[in-house]
This record gives C-alpha cells, sequence and structure tokens, in this order.
C-alpha cells in the first residue's frame, strides 16, 4: 500500500509557494500540498497526515489554551477539563443535545452542535470562555470543504448537508441526499468528492463538491463480521486510495476504495464499532469498539480500543476497559501520547496511554457524553468533526 508511515517531520523550511524544502544528497526536493491536505512527499508518495505530526502546530493553534471539551449530550451541557492535571475545570449549560465540539476551518473557533436547539455555541480557543449561540438548522456534526469555501452542515434528521459560509453559517446552498441517519464525512485527497456514512439505511453515499450533486451510492454488504450494516466514522488511509469505516452492526471496519465506492475488505475489531483516530505517525488507527450495537444502552459494557495497522490492515493491539464500558469520540493529543475517549453510557471520559494501550484515567462528566475534542491539535486546518486535521 503506497505512502505509508512515510511522514517526514524533520529539518526543512516553508517556501514561498507553502511547500516544504528538504535537503536531501546536497539536492533540495519539495513536499507539495494540495488543498485537500495530500501532501506528496519527494519520491511521489503522499501522506495526507505528514502536517499532524506531533506537536506541528500552527502559529493559530499554538495561541489556544490546551483543554478538553466534553459535550454531554443528555445533560446539555459541555465539561471542561485540564488535560495536564486530568481534572474538571468547569462545566457550562448548553443547548438541548450538544453533540460534538468542532473546530472551524481557521482553528480561531471551536463549535458546539446543540442538535435538539438548532444553534452553535462558539467557544474561544484561546481563553476556553464560551460566547452567545448561532441559529444553526439540525446542526448533527460539522465538516469544511477541503478549501474553505464552506461549512457542511450535516442535518442528519433532514437528511441534508447544508453548505454555509464558514464564519457566519449563512446559508449557501442545501443538497437533499436521501442519506437517513447521515453521519460522519471523509474527503478524496483531491478535495472533490465527500462520502458520507448513512447510518440508518446501511449505506455511504458520495457527493461532488464542486457542483453539489450526489454522483454514486453504495449499500453495504449486512453479512460480514456480527453482520448488519450501520456505518459510523469514516477516514481516509494515509495515502488516501482506501477509507476506512467503522460499523457499529458488523462490528469492524469496512475497506473502501473511494474512487470507485466499493467494499475492498474489512477488519473484525470488536462490538460496537464507532470512531476512528490516526496515530500521530501516520501508522497507526486507534478504533473504538463502544461494546454495543444498539443506540440505547446500559453502563459497563465490553467496550474496548482496537488498534490497526495502516500498512498490514490489521488489529495489533486490543485495549480492554477493566470492568467494562463504553468508549466512543475522541481525539489523539497533540504529541500523541494519549488518546481520549467519551464514554457514551457510562458518564466518563477515558485517558489511555498509547505507548502502553493502559487506561490511566476515568473523569466522570455527564450523560451521554459524546464528541469530544482535545484542543489545540496538529495541523495547518481543520475539516471539521473534532479534529480532522490536514
Amino acid at each position: 500500500m503506497a505512502g505509508l508511515g512515510l511522514v517526514l517531520t524533520g529539518a526543512g523550511c516553508r517556501n514561498r509557494r507553502g511547500e516544504r524544502e528538504v535537503a536531501a544528497d546536497g539536492k533540495r526536493h519539495y513536499l507539495t500540498y494540495s488543498a485537500a491536505g495530500e501532501v506528496t512527499l519527494p519520491d511521489g508518495e503522499v501522506n495526507i497526515y505528514e502536517a499532524t505530526g506531533a506537536l506541528a502546530m500552527s502559529a493559530v493553534a499554538a495561541r489556544a489554551k490546551p483543554l478538553v471539551y466534553v459535550p454531554n449530550s443528555r445533560s446539555a451541557s459541555v465539561t471542561v477539563i485540564d488535560p495536564a492535571t486530568h481534572t474538571i475545570v468547569r462545566t457550562f449549560p448548553t443547548g438541548r443535545v450538544p453533540q460534538h465540539v468542532v473546530p472551524s476551518y481557521d482553528l480561531t473557533t471551536l463549535w458546539v452542535l446543540n442538535n435538539e436547539d438548532s444553534m452553535l455555541t462558539p467557544i474561544d480557543p484561546v481563553t476556553g470562555a464560551n460566547g452567545k449561540p448561532i441559529h444553526v438548522d439540525d446542526p448533527y456534526n460539522l465538516y469544511f470543504s477541503p478549501d474553505g469555501s464552506s461549512a457542511i452542515v450535516v442535518a442528519e434528521r433532514r437528511q441534508r448537508l447544508d453548505f454555509r459560509d464558514p464564519k457566519t453559517m449563512e446559508l449557501q446552498e442545501s443538497l437533499e441526499t436521501k442519506c437517513r441517519g447521515i453521519d460522519h464525512v471523509e474527503f478524496t485527497d483531491d478535495g472533490r468528492y465527500a462520502i458520507a456514512t448513512c447510518e440508518f439505511n446501511g449505506s455511504l453515499v458520495k457527493v461532488d463538491l464542486e457542483v453539489r450533486q450526489t454522483v454514486a451510492m453504495l449499500a453495504l454488504d449486512d453479512t460480514v463480521g456480527q453482520g448488519g450494516a450501520m456505518p459510523q466514522d469514516i477516514r481516509s488511509s494515509p495515502s488516501g486510495d482506501v477509507f476506512y469505516v467503522a460499523d457499529m452492526k458488523a462490528g469492524g471496519v469496512r475497506l473502501i476504495e473511494p474512487d470507485s465506492l466499493r467494499q475492498i475488505g474489512f477488519i473484525p475489531t470488536g462490538i460496537g464499532t464507532h470512531g476512528l483516530y490516526p496515530s500521530r505517525d501516520g501508522k497507526l488507527l486507534y478504533v473504538t469498539n463502544r461494546g454495543w450495537n444498539t443506540l440505547r444502552a446500559g453502563a459497563n459494557g465490553p467496550g474496548s480500543i482496537s488498534v490497526i495497522d495502516f500498512r498490514t490492515r490489521r488489529v495489533v493491539a486490543q485495549w480492554p476497559i477493566p470492568g467494562g464500558g463504553s468508549p466512543d469520540m475522541g481525539n489523539v493529543t497533540a504529541d500523541g501520547k494519549e488518546l481520549w475517549v467519551s464514554a457514551r453510557y457510562d458518564r466518563e471520559v477515558y485517558v489511555f496511554d498509547t505507548a502502553t494501550g493502559q487506561l490511566t484515567h476515568r473523569i466522570p462528566v455527564g450523560k451521554e457524553p459524546h464528541g469530544l475534542c482535545v484542543w489545540p491539535q496538529p495541523g495547518r486546518y481543520s475539516l471539521g468533526h473534532t479534529g480532522n486535521m490536514r
């Protein structure tokens, strides 16, 4: 699989074209960056996560106060945690059913998506203070087009993608998708297409961002793994040639070829596979298994974290939750040393040591914590969700 594990973060500087000059064998080479975040290395290989290596912070992100924001969906609040001490700083009220905390494309704002009340609550990442909410219809999730021209609000109940101004959130255009339970989005490495998961009809939908039209839909095979199809998170391989799709019903990760929109493989991981997070070196994918394959569940389920090697496409480690739990969504810290995830049905947050796989902290929060955001994160800009950085 081309381009995997080839992360260049050593000596070099930015030239006037925004490329990185790399000295090798007395010659000058360049890493070429596309609008979509694709990075072409000197040997022609691709690694879309090259700019998100450990502590590779932009000047804007570096000004942020290091904090972890946890939206408590059924408590209508956000819990703020100091990642250095693993202690709660404060909890502030939001609108009903806050789903995710999303970094803006330009990294200057964090948006709390208050789904039930159709509003966004802004947070100033420099201070951690929340501001005055604004109205946005049905904001379940939020992404940004790779060129930064549009915010893309995932209006799940409406089966719609709403293209909005990324600063003011004024509506530009709406796209009806016929995708029931439209949830998570990933972008092709050329920035032309978006592929979204359709949770409630077991499908994927492909959207042409240039003309803002759906161009293909794939009904997922419901006979693989544990059976059934309920796709959740979706993330690209470092080389951009395979998309990984977490499937809560099938209990694993589907491998999707994004150009043809066809399934080329399946990796079993655990019960209730949900969230996907690349490691800071771009070699591994952390997969959360919620422990339940239903939307309503109890506490202390058989949740776990699976670690997939991007190169071999195999699970190389399994991290259990002692006593049971429900790891859901989160982030890798800026230095890559910790994985923070919400515990959807257990009213807490888990912190894992990525070197050992040990669960080091369990922090009590509100009811049904969901799209947790660790901030700041490395990268030049955000494509949305809880911090899909490029």
